[in-house]
């Protein structure tokens, strides 16, 4: 694992957690949370690459 993902999960972190309080001090609170889910989806897509490498490295390891 590189360390280029922890600061890719950590940038979209910062910048939707900025943008969420941005949009909630305006009282645009549904924005908001659809912002922050947005981000959490844009997260989830980075994560199922690698958890897709790791099941593949498991199964070669143990043979199934």
């Amino acid at each position: 694992m590189d360390i280029t993902l922890i600061i890719k999960v950590a940038g979209v972190g910062m910048l939707v957690s900025i943008a969420a309080q941005i949009l909630s001090k305006s009282g645009r609170d549904e924005q908001a949370m659809l912002v922050s889910i947005a981000g959490l989806v844009v997260v989830l897509l980075l994560l199922v690459r690698e958890i897709g490498t790791l099941f593949d490295t498991v199964k070669s390891v143990f043979g199934v």
